[in-house]
């Protein structure tokens, strides 16, 4: 039988200004291991550690610019578009744009504080 997920759980973010993270599917709303959905809401100037992920990432963009920072250069992912991280790419993220960006991320497996791999300060 289905499972309705009434309301998702909001799990602290990182980065240097608040971001909202609102977990429906995931280790810690719904006990998947295998995978997360998560919105995002960041705002304008958000900028996040980088980060060298253990798990596959697809993100879609809803609203605003999401800036994905790589070792090979920089990627500007706007409203409509997608951009997905294979496990093990450094990557950082940031919503340099007036209006910030609201997203949809999906990890594979589930996103855990352990497998991120955020840089050190």
């Amino acid at each position: 039988m289905p499972r309705l997920i009434e309301s998702p759980t909001v799990v602290q973010a990182a980065g240097n200004l608040p971001k909202r993270i609102e977990e429906y599917a995931g280790r810690v709303n719904s006990a998947h291991d295998d995978v997360s959905i998560a919105r995002m809401v960041s705002p304008a100037g958000w900028i996040e550690p980088g980060q060298r992920p253990g798990f596959r990432e697809f993100t879609v963009v809803l609203r605003g610019l999401l800036r994905v920072e790589h070792e090979a250069g920089v990627i500007d992912v706007r409203a409509g578009q997608a951009i997905v991280a294979e496990p093990g790419e450094w990557i950082r993220y940031s919503s340099p744009e007036p209006g910030g960006a609201e997203y949809v991320a999906v990890c594979m497996p589930a996103f855990t504080p352990d497998t991120v791999h955020r840089d050190r300060d």
